[in-house]
């Protein structure tokens, strides 16, 4: 019996344990002194190592743009997967999402008076395309919806072009979004945006537009991007009373949908395994360029984050979970079924955290609180969760990222902040973002690679500080404002 005992006991001891168990066995961490080795030793690493960098390489050059619903964004996921694999962090796993899949096809605006010739063009995302062949109009240039609405009665028949200076995405954007369901109301046959962008090379810039609810019907009349060149060449000729004749033609389709993924990866906590800090961004991009700035540099910024946390001797207090989210350019529906799937468990998610803007000089994080019940009392908690992050700005001084300012964490983790979470969005300089987002140009030649070693770096440091602190940053349990 004895020796049973005692063979039972030395099976025990040697049973094989994961590198990562062993990281989560630690006890009696001593919190501050652990935050003070490793922040540096992170720091150290983000910015010595090339493996982010050949990671972009690779998913730009090797798989290129991914929009949902093709094979390229399918050899994404898989990759991911692999790769966090790979990198041994645990519980990876793919969470599958229902996807819209629209394809363009074959596209062209052709200027036919006062003078022929061929407009650079992209179809917007969402966007019916002229399948009884192509549309013949005369243009009608307006600078605004109220402007459109003046002159609702000289838009029969034509095709209404929206040539509205960039003043910010949030404010523009709104053209894109619902130009063509505005257009039509008033009679338009077809409808075209000046490109949502401060500068261009004669670039149009693509993007998710939608049509109007059953409780505002309107014609579906296609709808497409120009240049702000083109935009302003036409802009120009209206005034003088010039009459621009063009002929657009688009094949775009929308299919049914069809499933994708949103990858999940760990490094599990030692103490909290079930509260999470979200490290997040998506995977998918539009069908133009590489999607580089939007959104791989941001993925591989999540992965490579998650790679060197989970490389420490020891497992931060919380789980940290790499979220590649899918579906974000033309449905958020990664984001919402992320959502909708950890309903249960959206109280124990400590923050949320973004990068979907490029990866332009490291500014700071935009700070997105919504809980409480008021406005006053989502001020005071905003201000609360601010003094708690002053620690950690000082700390990515040598990144750059020492800013915190008010604003939204992203597109994906928009359906966690809205129920509560604290949302961190990576906050950028986007001098050089605007002008390439959701175009051809959007490639890997754009991003200086020790900016994106900086990018790294505040990513990883900022998610391995905050699953490390014993207070949560604003008060659990309290009502959420859900304004958007």
């Amino acid at each position: 019996m004895r020796r049973a005992t005692v063979f039972l006991l030395l099976l025990v001891l040697f049973v094989p344990v994961t590198a990562a168990e062993a990281r989560r066995r630690a006890k009696a961490v001593d919190s501050d002194a652990y935050l003070a080795e490793s922040m540096p030793l992170l720091l150290g690493r983000a910015l010595s190592t090339e493996r982010a960098w050949e990671d972009l390489i690779y998913l730009c050059d090797r798989i290129g743009h991914r929009i949902s619903g093709s094979p390229q964004l399918d050899a994404a996921i898989a990759w991911a997967v692999d790769r966090l694999t790979e990198d041994g962090l645990e519980n990876v796993h793919t969470e599958e999402i229902l996807v819209p899949r629209w394809v363009r096809g074959e596209e062209s605006v052709t200027m036919l008076a006062p003078i022929e010739r061929d407009l650079p063009m992209l179809g917007l995302g969402g966007s019916v395309g002229t399948p009884n062949g192509p549309i013949e109009a005369d243009v009608l240039v307006v600078s605004s919806f109220d402007e459109l609405t003046a002159r609702a009665a000289e838009a029969e028949d034509k095709i209404v072009l929206f040539d509205v200076p960039f003043t910010t995405y949030g404010e523009t954007v709104q053209y894109r979004g619902r130009g063509a369901h505005e257009a039509a109301t008033v009679g338009a046959v077809a409808s075209l945006i000046r490109s949502v962008t401060p500068e261009s090379l004669q670039t149009p810039h693509t993007g998710a537009m939608h049509y109007g609810t059953d409780d505002l019907p309107a014609p579906r009349i296609p709808h497409a991007a120009i240049t702000i060149e083109d935009a302003a060449t036409i802009h120009r000729l209206a005034d003088r009373g010039v009459v621009v004749r063009l002929r657009l033609s688009m094949a775009a389709e929308t299919h049914e949908d069809v499933p994708s993924a949103n990858v999940v990866a760990e490094v599990v906590g030692r103490e909290r395994p079930d509260e999470v800090v979200v490290v997040g961004c998506h995977l998918d991009s539009w069908d133009v360029g590489q999607g580089a700035q939007d959104d791989g540099a941001g993925c591989v910024m999540a992965m490579e984050a998650g790679r060197l946390i989970g490389e420490l001797a020891i497992a931060p207090r919380r789980t940290v979970r790499v979220v590649l989210y899918t579906n974000e350019e033309n449905g958020l529906r990664g984001g919402k079924g992320y959502a909708e799937a950890h309903e249960a468990s959206i109280g124990q998610h400590y923050a949320a955290l973004e990068a979907d803007i490029g990866s332009g000089e490291p500014l700071g994080w935009r700070l997105d609180v919504r809980a409480g019940a008021d406005d006053d009392a989502v001020a005071a908690n905003w201000d609360a969760a601010a003094e708690h992050l002053a620690p950690l700005l000082e700390a990515l001084a040598p990144t750059g990222a020492v800013g915190l300012r008010k604003g939204g964490a992203g597109a994906d983790v928009w359906p966690l902040t809205k129920r509560g979470v604290v949302g961190l969005g990576l906050d950028l300089d986007t001098s050089g973002y605007w002008p390439i987002h959701h175009t051809e140009a959007d490639t890997i030649d754009k991003i200086d690679p020790q900016v994106f070693k900086r990018n790294v770096a505040a990513m990883t440091l900022t998610a391995f500080w905050l699953a490390e602190q014993e207070a949560p940053l604003i008060a659990p349990g309290q009502t959420v404002q859900t304004k958007d």
